[in-house]
């Protein structure tokens, strides 16, 4: 099969030259059909949010220079920014909301098949909250903690618990500067009234509470929805698998797992490896059932199940296309509306579970965590008793996947740098005080076809490791780079500068950590508190020589994680604009006040390259301001 000049790994140019041909439409072809984008819409000065308009800002200063309402260009984008900012925390907070769902379900013995897998951190997290746990099981804890999470999200006034595990100077610039979250549910509430015609007209008011929802989303719904899911599924530790296309197998039954919430794809797992699941395979001509992921669902399995992750946000439609997968399971968020009418071309079924998430042409089959064994069990079978209408003639798999290790966290980093005798972060702040590592970059985000599909993850982490920057990632960009090989320890040794390569080699780590899928950037912020902790390099996150990136950015949940960084005193990098710079002070707020404010700012660079540049020479002079040792490999 000839691979066309695409951009992306060889597995996608493969088989979109295989789409091509069938007259199979994807996401690239759509794409061009968009072409060009709205100008007004990526400036961010178009509002529809009242029936005056719509109303459109001239950007050359000839036409209007306000809405009906007189709304001006400033208001125009910082309510576009905080809508945002509202929908990208809300898809986070919810999740969390389910994730508490389950736990009370577990509390009060209803739900099938789930039960506590991380006591201790159950103890911990509970303590946190201020609930007594002596002499009290797991079950009894899980329920309480549960009704306790749940009032977190509903409440009014106050503030939420888990900034307070922010170093002192950042907590205190949250409070100065009155961004503490006071409930999860009600900042984005608020976000969506703020924003309505006539409400808040202030760039900088608007922006100020867009903050306030993001912190809501990092140090709220995605850390509770983090804790909890190493409560229930277990807390991560590295574990090797695939990644690529190439996972799918030709003589087996091939399920593929996509969307976000661990729930329904950790009873998959387990209903996938169930004797009489493989022995009905086996009668169906089989030689088993081999389950992959798709998306953040696949980096979840894959944290604690060692599960192969067939592809990233983009090969979504491509998983298809092979000809080989029985069945695709979605949950939701980051679903593309088009899969049934891929899967329609192949005897593929896709299976939607969720009642937030309806997709046109699918079978829905709801899902509910107490019945979850039986329902998971009746999916497989689904999956299982589709596998004789697979036509082997158009089959065609890729044979690219690459070894990759993941399950790495904010408490196994401990164990990995100090063992079990002597738990701590300090090899990692001595390697970064000594000049051996530069510093600490979170690669994060969607791959996306208005960039390079991914081509810019693997570029831009290629050169950072090579300056001694050690790279930590989640989502879709760790996809990405496991494609190329760069999640191994053996990566160090091709890849890494001298200093970075070093570290590598006395841990046995690779240059590269995968902390699991995109609501686990919260992992990235507790082990920057945990940086500050161990001393050395700063008294708060902002000082940190530490920066946050998104080249190929898509979903409006990386916009609500980026403001939660910068909100959190880093820099943050993303590829393209949010859409704001039709407004001369918006721009200037986020790319330069606000640094004032928080300690973090914006930066916008679509060259992975000079990506990579911006990155180190902030952390260069990061190092030059907490006095350290110039590098030890320049």
């Amino acid at each position: 099969m000839s691979k066309r000049n695409f951009p992306g790994d060889p597995a996608t140019k493969e088989m979109r030259s295989v789409a091509e041909d069938l007259s199979i439409e994807t996401i690239w072809d759509r794409e061009l059909k968009q072409q060009p984008h709205c100008g007004f819409g990526t400036l961010g000065i178009c509002c529809k949010n009242c029936n005056l308009g719509p109303c459109r800002i001239d950007p050359f200063g000839e036409g209007a220079k306000c809405g009906v309402c007189g709304a001006d260009a400033d208001v125009i984008a910082a309510r576009n920014l905080v809508r945002h900012i509202a929908a990208g925390s809300a898809c986070h907070n919810d999740h969390g909301r389910e994730i508490i769902k389950t736990l009370h379900l577990v509390g009060t013995g209803k739900a099938q098949g789930y039960k506590i897998n991380d006591p201790e951190k159950l103890e911990r997290l509970a303590k946190e909250y201020g609930l007594e746990t002596s002499n009290k099981d797991s079950i009894k804890l899980a329920q309480e903690l549960a009704l306790r999470l749940f009032k977190e999200y509903g409440q009014q006034d106050g503030e939420i618990v888990l900034p307070k595990r922010a170093p002192q100077k950042q907590f205190d610039i949250w409070r100065k500067n009155n961004l503490m979250p006071r409930g999860i549910d009600r900042e984005v509430t608020e976000a969506l009234a703020r924003t309505n015609m006539g409400v808040d007209n202030d760039y900088q008011s608007l922006m100020m509470h867009g903050m306030r929802v993001a912190l809501s989303d990092g140090w709220g719904g995605s850390m509770i929805a983090s804790d909890l899911s190493d409560i229930l599924f277990g807390s991560p530790e590295p574990l090797r698998a695939k990644a690529n296309l190439g996972v799918l197998k030709e003589d087996q039954v091939n399920i593929i797992v996509h969307g976000h919430v661990p729930i329904l794809s950790d009873a998959i797992a387990t209903a996938s490896a169930d004797p009489a699941m493989l022995k009905l395979a086996k009668e169906k001509g089989a030689a088993g059932i081999n389950l992959a992921g798709v998306c953040c669902t696949a980096l979840e399995v894959l944290s604690r199940k060692g599960v192969n992750v067939a592809g990233n946000f983009l090969q979504q439609e491509l998983v298809l296309v092979t000809g080989a997968v029985e069945l695709l399971i979605v949950d939701l968020q980051c679903i593309m509306p088009s899969l049934p009418d891929v899967a329609a071309c192949f005897h593929t079924k896709v299976v939607s579970t969720n009642p937030r998430a309806h997709f046109p042409g699918s079978i829905y089959v709801e899902f509910h965590e107490e019945k979850g064994m039986e329902i998971a069990r009746k999916i497989v079978t689904m999956a299982i008793e589709n596998f004789p209408n697979r036509d082997k003639a158009r089959v065609c798999i890729p044979k690219e996947s690459r070894d990759m290790v993941g399950g790495f966290s904010t408490e196994y980093i401990f164990k990995m740098l100090g063992g079990n005798y002597r738990s701590t972060y300090r090899p990692l702040n001595d390697g970064i005080i000594a000049g051996r590592i530069r510093g600490v970059a979170g690669v994060v985000g969607c791959d996306n076809p208005k960039q390079n599909s991914g081509d810019s993850h693997v570029a831009l982490v290629k050169e950072l490791i090579k300056h001694d920057v050690l790279v930590v990632q989640t989502g879709c960009a760790a996809t990405a780079c496991a494609k190329a090989g760069l999640l191994t320890p053996e990566a160090a040794f091709q890849y890494a500068g001298k200093g970075l390569q070093e570290i590598c080699e006395a841990v046995g780590m690779p240059p590269v950590l995968h902390l699991g899928p995109c609501v686990d950037n919260s992992r990235i912020l507790t082990a920057c508190c945990e940086m500050v902790k161990e001393g050395g390099i700063g008294k708060s996150l902002d000082e940190l020589p530490v920066a946050g990136v998104a080249p190929e950015w898509m979903s409006e949940k990386a916009i609500a994680i980026g403001w939660y960084f910068v909100a959190s005193g880093a820099l943050v990098v993303f590829g393209t604009p949010f859409p704001v710079h039709g407004s001369p002070n918006m721009t200037k707020f986020v790319t330069q006040d606000v640094e004032a404010i928080t300690g973090g700012k914006w930066a916008f660079e679509p060259d992975p390259i000079q990506m990579a540049r911006v990155v180190i020479e902030h952390m260069d002079r990061k190092r030059q301001a907490l006095k350290l040792k110039p590098m030890m490999y320049q």
